[in-house]
Order: C-alpha cells, then structure tokens, then sequence
C-alpha cells in the first residue's frame, strides 16, 4: 500500500503529506480521482477485459475499431502525433518488437514499445529505451481518461482499448522519435489497427485462437493481414503456403507492397556449434541497403532467428524511409536484448526454465531449442494452459520433448484449464502414459525438485500466466516457504493476449 505520512505543524494540528502517486492523480484532468496507485489499476481492471474471458466472439460489437476511434478523438489523438511500426502474428511477435526496439534504441532514438501480455507487471506492457511506465504517470493518465471512459457507459472501452489509448498518450506526451506497436489479438479488429505505421510486421502465422480468429490457417492469416494498409510496406518471416497465399490477395487488394524474408528479401540461417560459444544460431540479411552476414543471434532458440530476420529488415525499412541507422550500433543493441519469459533460465541446480509457449507451434519450438541450446540429462516439465487453447496439439509436441511432466494451473487464470482433464487427454493420446497432478505451482515445483539432479532441468510452460508466476515464485523464497508475501493490491496477473 501506498502510506500517507502525518507531522505535526506549529499549531499542533497535523497535516497530510502525500507521495508523488497521490499527487500526479490529484493534478490530472478531471475524471475518476484516486488515492493511490492500487486504486487507479482498480478501477483500470474494473473494466471488461476479453483476456480474462474462456470465450468471447470475435465481431465489431466486442472489439470496435469505433469505439476505440472514437475515444482516442475525445483525448486528442495521440496515435496520430507519433510514427510507429505495427508488428502482428502468432508466435514470435513479442521478442521481434523487443529486438527492434533495442536496435533503435541504440542508435540514439527515443523509442516506445507497446506489447501485451505481460508477465509480473502491467506497467511491462508499456516502455520507453527499456524502461516501464512509472506508477505516478499511469495513475495519473488513468485518471485523465477515466471521464473519458465514463461519458462512453453506453459503449463502454475494454481494458484493452483503455489501455492502448494510455501507451499512446505516453509516447505522445514523452515525444518519442517512434513507437513499436504489438498487437493484442488478430490484426484486423484489434484496437491496435487504428495507427498509420512506417511498415507493418507479421511474424510466423500458426494455429491459436481459434475461436475468434477462425478454424483455418487462412482464415487465422487474414485476420493478421487485416493491419496491411494502401502504400504501407508490410514485410513478413518465412510462411506456410497456404499463409502466404492469404496475405499476398490481401496485400494486392489494399495495394499495399509486400515482402517475404526468404523470398524477395534476401534471408537464411542456421544452428552452429564452436567451443567458445557453444550451439547458437547464425542469420544472413541481405537488402539493396543493408548486409549482415553470419550474424550470431543473441537468444536462444532457432525460432529467435526467424525473428532476428524480421527484426534485421523491419530496421532496414526504416533506414530506406529516411531514419539515421549505424548498423554497428543497431547489432550492440540487439546483443543487448532482454526476452523475458522467453526461453529464459531463472535459477540454476536444479536449471529452471520459463517459456510462455501457449499454441503446438511454440512449444515445438521450445522443445527443440532447448534440445539445441541446454545440455541436461532428463526434463521434468511442469505444464498448465487456457481451457480454450488447442490443447491436443500442444500434448502432441509435448510427449516429444518431456521425460516426467507434471499438469498444474496458474493460480491468477480465470481461463486455466483443470489439470486432472489435462492429464486425461494426453494418457488417451500417449497410450496410457502417466503424468502426475497438481493444483498449484506450489505443489508442481515441490515434486520436480524431488525429482531432479543437479544436471536436469525443470521446463515450466504453457501460458504467461503460470510464467509470471513462477517468476514472481522462484524469485522470493518467501511465497516458495508459503509465506504470505507483502503485495500491492489489485495488481493484476499476467495476461496472455496472443
């Protein structure tokens, strides 16, 4: 909690003195007034929040590119005072924009990073040269558009829309040189699509979200093509076909130019191993601008090379649009990126493994990178997921990779799937192969580490959720004794949009 201080004046009478929170809140522009931070996120999740819904229709009554113009006119439009690149897909979107962002971050720009979901903090989804909001300034620009939001009760803003809104607010008040936007669900609905970008980005397109964006992996693509925009460069990772095939109609019917690393950019890679750096991963980008030959990709997994690509030829349109890139300054900053809740280590004997892998395709990939990457001797996987999430896929992929898995859920998810039904599906697909069951993190890491020597590893996967989780767990010996932690109130967990 937030305290508010007390000293005794001349008089003897005591007067209040309050923190830069209470006071960046009590000087915005009328709306909602707010004591403190936890009450300003209060009321922030108060509102409809379609991440915390198992099923919610996907049409332009739930998410209105309408409703979402039509509250940006009312604070003034701050997408239109800040350049952007608008990155969609299903897997990989995250650590693209991160990759970006810190190329041209170090090349001396001011640079906004707007992604979702995020893993111990909301304040992560919103970031300037690597820093997140601060407390004071999101209370105070909730605050701001809370009377906004409340003139709007006949259709009223997500916690989506509101918070797009606020990270545009952000940059624009901050006067970013440009912003890198991620979308949250889709592309063509998504309250993102309402910014004219420098060049769009579509990372690798795969089977998720089935039940708003559609059963089919073309109709899943269309809906990621729906950001493509007349004269707006749209430059995209290697494809399936039938992907592929969907985005290039589209691009030909709003006449928007496309390209495709692999095809008419100039684009390999490959998984090396030496004995100073170990088994890593090499790109080649080749541009009319721009050459990067046998770069090594600074994060694990051969998936992130796909996604250094995208990043590597996002940056060179940029560059071919007029912006100053150093390329030299460009590659210091992506050795410098930070992934969090990507393939990311976060404590060591027994080696304890994140990855927010939540479709069939990322936890393939996440198998296979650790097979790569991390030399261990057995796996035990922890593994919890959406209810609505394509669970038979990813139990494919996971008898695979784990040689001892054990089903949980995240206690923050309203959408988790029951673990005990997770352990059915995967004995009727693996032929009666037994897995064991637990209703908590808690209890999940408790039987792993009774289970592990000192050269396995514990893979803790599934969804962001049980990510940050696990994160904020193994981080504090406190909430792993079963200790009570001392916490703000209403922060809000994790949510995975994508």
């Amino acid at each position: 909690m937030v305290a508010i201080a007390s000293r005794k004046t001349n008089k003897g009478t005591k007067k209040k003195t309050t923190t830069r929170a209470e006071k960046a809140v009590k000087t915005a522009a009328s709306g909602v007034k707010f004591r403190n931070y936890p009450q300003a996120l209060k009321y922030l999740f108060s509102l409809t929040d379609y991440e915390q819904m198992l099923r919610v229709r996907y049409n332009r009554d739930t998410f209105s590119l309408d409703r979402m113009e039509k509250l940006l006119k009312k604070i003034g439009n701050p997408h239109k005072k800040i350049k952007s690149v608008h990155i969609a897909g299903t897997k990989g979107k995250g650590s693209t924009s991160m990759m970006l962002a810190s190329m041209l971050q170090h090349c001396g720009y001011k640079v906004g990073l707007y992604t979702s979901p995020h893993i111990c903090d909301v304040r992560e989804r919103i970031s300037i040269n690597g820093e997140c909001i601060a407390k004071p300034e999101l209370s105070a620009l909730i605050a701001k558009i809370s009377s906004h939001v409340e003139q709007m009760k006949k259709d009223r803003p997500t916690f989506f829309e509101i918070f797009t809104a606020i990270a545009f607010m952000y940059f624009a008040d901050k006067k970013i040189d440009i912003a890198v936007i991620e979308t949250g669900l889709g592309g063509r609905l998504d309250s993102t699509n309402v910014i004219q970008p420098e060049v769009c980005g579509i990372t690798s397109i795969s089977m998720d979200h089935m039940h708003q964006l559609g059963n089919t992996l073309a109709d899943i693509a269309r809906e990621k093509a729906g950001i493509f925009k007349p004269q707006i460069p749209v430059i995209s990772a290697p494809q399936n076909p039938i992907a592929k095939r969907v985005m290039k109609k589209v691009a030909s019917e709003v006449k928007s130019p496309l390209f495709f690393a692999g095809d008419e950019i100039e684009f390999s890679y490959r998984v090396e191993s030496s004995r100073t750096e170990g088994c890593h991963t090499r790109v080649c980008l080749t541009t009319p601008s721009s050459k990067f030959e046998h770069l090594a990709v600074p994060v694990l997994g051969e998936h992130q090379a796909i996604n250094c690509g995208l990043a590597l030829a996002l940056l060179d349109v940029l560059k071919q649009k007029g912006m100053k890139i150093d390329d030299k300054q460009a590659l210091y900053g992506l050795e410098r990126v930070y992934l969090p809740g990507r393939m990311e280590i976060i404590k060591t004997e027994p080696q304890i493994l994140v990855d927010g892998a939540h479709n069939a395709a990322s936890i393939k990939a996440l198998i296979r990178g650790i097979g790569q990457h991390i030399p261990y001797d057995s796996m035990v996987m922890i593994f919890g997921c959406a209810a609505d999430k394509d669970i038979r896929g990813m139990m494919e992929q996971i008898a695979t990779g784990a040689d001892k898995l054990i089903f949980t859920k995240s206690s923050t998810s309203p959408r988790a799937a029951d673990p005990h039904e997770l352990a059915e599906v995967y004995a009727e697909m693996t032929d009666g192969r037994i897995a064991q069951v637990t209703n908590s993190l808690k209890q999940a890491l408790e039987i792993a580490y009774s289970a592990v020597s000192r050269e396995d590893i514990i893979c803790i996967t599934g969804s962001f959720y049980l990510v940050g989780e696990a994160k904020i767990m193994l981080q504090n010996p406190v909430i792993l004794a079963g200790q009570q932690p001392v916490q703000e109130p209403a922060m809000a967990p994790a949510m995975a949009a994508n």
